[in-house]
């Protein structure tokens, strides 16, 4: 009984049902709902710890953070490289536009509903003007896009680097958003990207997630070109106190 129990977690995990960092029910609302015994749900959740699927504390039981160890260090070692952006953003050019084409052609009707309420909530935020959650909305409409293409390791792999793209490791998003006549042109961007999807037409999901990125990464050396000018220009106005007599 417990084998089949964490082989049923394992599949919640693997699909995503259950993501990194989440806590589980309470072991007697766990066992409840999945209409087990709680000795055998014990022995269950001892294999998935085991197997560094599931962490075990006094404080309950959540899924593990599986890539931390991974994207740790990487994470420190993509701040200290001033190419990581673009390297970054290249990568995701390059998988974005296939996921998309792939949720054209897989997502389901309630992959559909969660892209629309997605797109429901980026439109309120937009109208709003707040950039916090339409950047929050933005990066829901992209993994819910790679959960669309139902490949679990572009999930996997593409969710633990969008928690690094939301602590900013790869360029701040906030100076993204807040760059004149950009917000609009992503709303649009993310609109196209969703209807697409939604009305299964690959070609366009592709081509607007192509779309989409490279703007990003046009946008993204822009604003750091701007910065460098700005540096450069600050620094000319300090020189006095680098001169005799001044």
């Amino acid at each position: 009984m417990a084998d089949a129990i964490a082989t049923r977690i394992e599949k919640l995990i693997l699909e995503g049902a259950l993501r990194p960092g989440e806590k589980l029910a309470s072991e007697r609302e766990l066992a409840a709902r999945l209409d087990v015994s709680r000795p055998s749900l014990r022995d269950a959740i001892d294999q998935l710890v085991d197997r560094g699927l599931l962490t075990a504390t006094r404080n309950g039981t959540s899924v593990a953070q599986f890539l931390l160890p991974l994207m740790a260090p990487l994470a420190n070692l993509y701040r200290q490289h001033q190419n990581a952006a673009a390297d970054y953003l290249e990568f995701r050019q390059w998988v974005e536009a296939q996921a998309a084409r792939a949720a054209a052609e897989r997502a389901t009707e309630v992959d559909k509903a969660a892209i629309r309420k997605c797109l429901a909530d980026m439109r309120k935020a937009h109208r709003s003007k707040d950039s916090d959650k339409e950047a929050q909305a933005d990066v829901n409409l992209h993994i819910l896009v790679y959960e669309a293409s139902h490949n679990f390791i572009v999930l996997h792999v593409m969710r633990a680097l969008s928690e690094l793209l939301r602590n900013n490791v790869f360029f701040n998003r906030e100076h993204l958003y807040l760059k004149p006549g950009v917000r609009d042109k992503l709303l649009a961007q993310h609109i196209a990207i969703g209807e697409a999807v939604i009305a299964g037409n690959a070609d366009e999901a592709e081509a607007a997630a192509a779309a989409h990125i490279q703007f990003v990464f046009g946008t993204v050396e822009e604003i750091q070109r701007d910065n460098k000018r700005l540096e450069c220009s600050i620094s000319r106005v300090g020189r006095r106190a680098f001169i005799a007599g001044r």
